[in-house]
């Protein structure tokens, strides 16, 4: 019997939003299917990658990430290894110093840490704070300001601290803004509306949703993504048809399973292995369950997701 392929066709488009500037601008979301359903609808824009540093440098990272950037004596350093990982779509930076239970780093010293990866690299740029809401609705409000003109992705505004960086990053010194809310699409629309209501463009805010490593809640993880983009697309819900960002390798690279010694669990094998294992499923499940992008680490996770995306579109 012949098939007769109903195709699913959507009204509403995911908002395309520019990262960058220059020849180096690439674009999030665009699309009108479910993830990689090419069988519907040709891929506007394939989902993108971002490859991960830190201001505290090498300091706290695995010995496999120390391996690859060695050699590298600065974060600009490693900013300019990380840009030429095969598959990276855009760097992000990330201001994990300025912790105030931390190294509570100045806000002057991480903004010049800033400039400085931003003028070394001819790469799109997202800035994430050090998750203090307090700090960060300072510290991404002078961000925003010194790299005026980067078209930069400044996350991450929360409930608590959205209008210090909307009105920063959004209006007075137009970047992009990350929009962050935990686990749960009734808090994702409401944060978006707030944003909207501040003034700030809709296109020009990504969403991210929430993360977790795969076997840790990630139920709650998927299906959050899996019904923003269902009721973005199915019910042309403009409150939701912002591209979705996910930070995969906050999550993957502290569990466990990627974490724990080959001496203490030597049935485990190798550690590497688990760590770059891990970071690639979680990855994999959020793309195709509605993420738009991921943010990984490792070189090989980011060149191993960045060809199953390739084949898939």
């Amino acid at each position: 019997m012949p098939l007769n392929k109903k195709l699913q066709k959507f009204s509403a488009t995911v908002r395309s939003v520019e990262l960058g500037t220059g020849d180096k601008t690439t674009t999030l979301g665009g699309g009108n299917t479910y993830p990689f359903y090419t069988f519907d609808n040709p891929t506007a824009n394939p989902a993108k990658i971002g490859i991960e540093i830190s201001d505290l440098g090498l300091a706290d990272e695995p010995d496999c990430i120390k391996e690859f950037y060695a050699g590298c004596e600065t974060v600009v350093d490693m900013a300019k290894k990380a840009v030429t990982v095969e598959g990276a779509d855009f760097l992000v930076l990330k201001l994990i110093g300025g912790d105030p239970n931390g190294e509570n780093k100045s806000i002057e010293e991480l903004v010049e840490v800033a400039k400085a990866v931003a003028d070394a690299v001819d790469f799109p740029l997202v800035v994430e704070g050090c998750k203090n809401v307090e700090k960060d609705a300072q510290l991404l409000a002078k961000v925003a300001e010194a790299l005026q003109g980067k078209n930069v992705l400044l996350m991450s505004a929360k409930e608590e601290n959205y209008k210090n960086v909307g009105a920063a990053a959004g209006l007075a010194y137009d970047q992009l803004l990350g929009a962050e809310s935990a686990v749960d699409i009734n808090l994702a629309k409401q944060l978006n509306v707030l944003i909207k209501q501040l003034g700030v463009d809709p296109g020009k805010v990504v969403m991210n949703v929430g993360s977790a490593a795969a076997g840790y809640g990630f139920d709650y993880c998927i299906s959050t993504l899996d019904r923003v983009k269902g009721a973005a697309l199915g019910q042309s819900d403009d409150s939701l048809l912002m591209p979705i960002i996910t930070p995969v390798a906050d999550e993957t690279w502290s569990v466990k399973e990627a974490s724990a010694s080959e001496e203490d669990v030597p049935e485990w094998g190798s550690v590497v292995e688990r760590a770059i294992d891990m970071e690639i499923t979680t990855a994999v499940a959020c793309l195709s369950c509605g993420s738009d992008a991921v943010i990984l680490k490792h070189p090989t996770s980011i060149a191993t997701v960045s060809a199953m995306i390739k084949a898939l579109v």
